[in-house]
């Protein structure tokens, strides 16, 4: 392949010069490409990885790498990737939006924007069809219905601002939310919390164990031993010395 067919070539990070020779034109963060968006009226797709990250790898290979992804972005979006592990402070910005969005976050992060970086839509990964179904739902609102993105785009914003208000104020009900938050999110086919991909999360485990022992709710400690039986039932053999 081409190495020089987009601007990573010309950047130092090992993450973004690994996607130098994708056929997305990728831009890095810079205001050459926020420029353009502007100009060319396009919303940006903005992607956030890093090099040992394995969803971000999976990714790349199905849809960064994908000739069919790559024109569709290419023709309808200004596409940015960021090194998290270089630029921390993006990052941070974007994982805010995604967590306030869907309740989770991780990477890769796959954010659309706008040339002013307001956001206005964020996820983590999404397999190939997803993500185009996505693409095409954002570029219909986009010329559509813009109306409809920026409301939504001034209302994560609104509750970002909030968040930051209210942060290190503890709420006395906050254990009762979290643990029906959790319920909620259980997934009781497979353990575990939301959809896939899923990750070991053992602080939530020990809350609900601790939710458990104090207030003697056996859903806490079923929902403890499903995800747990079903870890050691899947790819994870290196619990104990494995």
């Amino acid at each position: 392949m081409n190495k020089s067919r987009n601007r990573l070539i010309n950047e130092k990070s090992p993450y973004l010069l690994q996607h130098a020779d994708n056929p997305v034109n990728w831009y890095p963060w810079g205001d050459e490409a926020f420029q353009k968006a502007k100009e060319e009226d396009k919303p940006i797709f903005l992607s956030i990885g890093y090099s040992t990250c394995h969803w971000c790898h999976v990714m790349a290979h199905e849809s960064f790498e994908d000739e069919e992804i790559a024109d569709y972005l290419n023709n309808n979006f200004v596409s940015i990737k960021v090194d998290r592990e270089e630029r921390p402070d993006i990052d941070s910005v974007y994982i805010s939006v995604c967590q306030a969005l869907i309740g989770s976050a991780g990477w890769p992060l796959s954010v659309f924007i706008d040339s002013n970086k307001k956001p206005l839509f964020a996820g983590t990964y999404f397999p190939k069809t997803s993500f185009l179904q996505l693409m095409k739902s954002i570029i219909r609102l986009w010329h559509n219905d813009r109306a409809l993105l920026e409301g939504n785009s001034k209302k994560i914003i609104h509750y970002l601002k909030l968040d930051e208000a209210t942060k290190g104020v503890i709420r006395a009900n906050i254990i009762d939310e979290s643990f029906l938050r959790l319920k909620h999110n259980f997934d009781p086919t497979h353990g575990g919390f939301s959809r896939a991909p899923k990750f070991p999360t053992p602080h939530i485990l020990i809350f609900l164990i601790k939710y458990y022992l104090t207030f003697q709710d056996a859903s806490a400690i079923n929902m403890v031993n499903k995800t747990l039986r079903s870890m050691r039932m899947g790819g994870i053999y290196d619990q104990i010395g494995f």
